[in-house]
């Protein structure tokens, strides 16, 4: 049987989706929006308010150095199910994720590099 591969749209929001999900299950905050890009064999992500309450108590009350590390254990124990996540969704390894939080607007970025470009019907749209 042959199975048709999803647009590039899909993918982006099926990984948006996920992703909002996996931050609601594991941290207890859903970011208010995940953006995600592919770019041939790289994946652009950007999540919009995804600093967590405790996060920005810190922060607020002068605990930017605490409130930066609580952020950076964050983003080291959710790392390998976030690359679990997009190898799953996307079917290719992915070789590198990077990512930064800034604690002042409330985003994370994060650029994930893959193996290959994933299959997908439209991969110049």
């Amino acid at each position: 049987m042959n199975t048709i591969n999803p647009t590039r749209g899909q993918v982006e929001r099926t990984l948006s989706q996920r992703i909002q999900a996996l931050y609601r299950n594991q941290l207890g905050h859903q970011p208010s929006q995940v953006t995600c890009r592919l770019f041939a064999d790289k994946l652009a992500i950007v999540a919009e308010d995804s600093i967590t309450p405790a996060e920005q108590l810190l922060a607020q009350e002068g605990q930017e150095q605490l409130a930066q590390k609580v952020r950076s254990g964050l983003d080291e124990v959710t790392k390998p199910q976030l690359k679990a996540l997009i190898e799953e969704i996307l079917a290719v390894s992915v070789t590198d994720l990077l990512s930064d939080a800034t604690l002042e607007t409330g985003r994370i970025g994060m650029i994930a590099i893959l193996a290959s470009p994933p299959e997908v019907r439209n991969p110049n749209s």
